[in-house]
């Protein structure tokens, strides 16, 4: 778990950026001639022994804010590579990625973990919920790392779970639950501290098709009613039915399947 900000801590760390400030739980609304993600000559190799796999090659992306982008491609063809250079979770070989014009890369680690922490939501295949924890405190987790607790922090968990149909469990624990629920409890989740932007890993890759469905159209239409921006990795073609743009990932390069 993530430690939280101590009093007193200072603000003005070298590379910390927008992403350091305190008091997170608010809307900050982004500031649309600025891309949401931005990607520039990314490329991303990794050594393995005596050679070098390029999983990454010069990749270019802009994507909007508000914008849903879902990025296809097999297993291992660096769709969440991708994901993991956006979030700050790893460092380009080469290039740069920016979220909302910040450089994510020259960010301090502790301005990295904020970023995570305050801006961006995840929404994993195997959902990743805390199993000792109840539905409502999964929920409320995020909202006390960014110091909301209480009446404040409950009323947001509930409501959220109301908008995904689940309010009855709230005092449920992940393991009683189906994997469609889990996953719309890691929906809510994702969304619950009003990041500006979603990264999705195989959101569906767990369910069957029903239950991909319901949760596919939760999450779209969540995103699109509050303007968030998401990107999507996936090998589904129903999960890119659901994008503005769609980019496929072979190779190493980034190429723009279709437009909407």
């Amino acid at each position: 778990m993530e430690e939280r900000q101590r009093e007193g801590e200072p603000e003005n760390l070298p590379g910390a950026g927008r992403f350091s400030s305190p008091g997170v739980y608010n809307r900050v609304m982004p500031d649309a001639r600025v891309p949401a993600v931005e990607l520039s000559r990314v490329v991303k190799s990794y050594r393995e022994g005596e050679s070098e796999r390029v999983v990454l090659r010069a990749v270019d992306l802009s994507v909007a804010a508000g914008e849903i982008v879902v990025l296809l491609g097999r297993s291992g063809s660096g769709k969440s590579t991708l994901l993991n250079l956006v979030s700050g979770i790893d460092r380009p070989t080469s290039g740069t990625v920016r979220v909302e014009g910040e450089d994510v890369a020259a960010l301090s680690e502790t301005a990295r973990t904020r970023l995570r922490r305050r801006r961006i939501g995840f929404i994993f295949q195997f959902y990743n919920l805390i199993p000792t924890l109840t539905v409502e405190e999964n929920l409320r987790l995020p909202l006390e790392l960014n110091g909301v607790d209480g009446a404040a922090g409950r009323t947001r968990a509930l409501d959220l779970l109301g908008e995904v149909g689940l309010a009855d469990r709230a005092a449920s624990f992940p393991d009683r639950l189906s994997g469609g629920e889990q996953q719309r409890v890691a929906v809510a989740r994702a969304l619950v501290h009003e990041p500006a932007l979603v990264l999705a890993d195989e959101p569906t890759g767990n369910l069957d098709a029903e239950s991909a469905r319901q949760v596919l159209a939760l999450l779209a239409g969540l995103a699109r009613r509050e303007g968030k921006t998401v990107i999507a990795a996936s090998h589904s073609d129903e999960v890119a039915a659901r994008a503005d743009r769609v980019f496929t990932l072979a190779d190493g390069r980034l190429l723009e399947r279709s437009a909407r």
